[in-house]
């Protein structure tokens, strides 16, 4: 059985997005949440700060949904290569 390549590279992407994009919103909400996990990511996507702030919320996501569907395509095609 194979994976199917672009549905888990959709799933992916949406489920990192959609994590990301709580987390910094609860941030916003209540600072101290998420605060270290923030701070990992900022050291991980360029560009990103872990500052409070919606556009770093925005841009953070817009990373976690390009590096979450990166991941999920990968999965996949490493998965089907070995299940071959």
């Amino acid at each position: 059985m194979n994976l199917s390549i672009t549905a888990l590279t959709y799933a992916a992407a949406i489920l990192w997005g959609l994590c990301f994009l709580l987390v910094g919103m609860a941030n916003l909400l209540w600072p101290p949440y998420g605060g270290a996990f923030l701070e990992l990511m900022s050291s991980v996507y360029p560009g990103y700060r872990a500052a409070a702030s919606l556009g770093n919320v925005i841009v953070g996501t817009l990373y976690a949904v390009v590096d979450g569907a990166i991941g999920g395509a990968l999965f996949a095609w490493v998965y089907n290569a070995f299940a071959r």
